[in-house]
């Protein structure tokens, strides 16, 4: 898929059970954030998501 990331993640979940993104970071202060794409996957996807740290 082209574009931006979000969109395509978004685009994908339009046939998915569940999509998963990644949080931000591999420490414990930075796995709590959510980077843009997980943000804007999490708050505008069609479907379910689980974000991993």
């Amino acid at each position: 898929m082209r574009g931006h990331p979000a969109d395509a993640l978004r685009e994908a979940g339009k046939d998915a059970s569940m999509l998963v993104v990644g949080s931000r970071g591999r420490s414990t202060a930075r796995s709590m954030l959510l980077g843009s794409i997980s943000h804007g996957v999490l708050h505008h996807a069609p479907c379910p998501v689980a974000v991993l740290a």
